[in-house]
């Protein structure tokens, strides 16, 4: 049970991430909309991440990461980019290779993103045929 909060956090997190880069002010309905959820199960996460001290929301419901909900944002949404983008240089098609990298982006230790990041960069640099 700990592992699909954990999971769920991290992509609330991530989203929060994604649509302040993208939109440059993210609210729950925003959230609600990009992850296909409820307006009320976004309330019940927002009022946890707040609790956990990941994020804060001004006076008009703007939502924004502290520093800690941030580092950690950041953490998951590169090792979505590494796993999708090594899915899609083996082949995988875009939406597969997205849908693939969220669910494994969190369960993989530390150890393992570091040696699959490492095997990406080298794909990045020499194409699969070169690895």
């Amino acid at each position: 049970m700990a592992v699909k909060i954990h999971e769920s956090r991290e992509n609330y997190l991530e989203a929060i991430l994604v649509l302040g880069r993208k939109n440059g002010y993210v609210r729950s309905v925003d959230i609600a909309n990009y992850l296909e959820f409820s307006k009320p199960s976004v309330s019940v996460a927002m009022a946890n991440l707040r609790a956990a001290q990941l994020i804060e929301v001004d006076p008009l419901g703007g939502i924004h990461l502290t520093q800690a909900g941030q580092a950690l944002a950041e953490q998951v949404y590169e090792r979505h980019t590494v796993l999708s983008n090594l899915l899609m240089h083996l082949g995988v098609d875009e939406q597969t290779a997205g849908e693939d990298a969220c669910r494994v982006e969190h369960v993989l230790s530390e150890q393992s993103f570091e040696a699959i990041k490492h095997l990406a960069r080298r794909v990045e640099e020499k194409g699969i045929e070169g690895v």
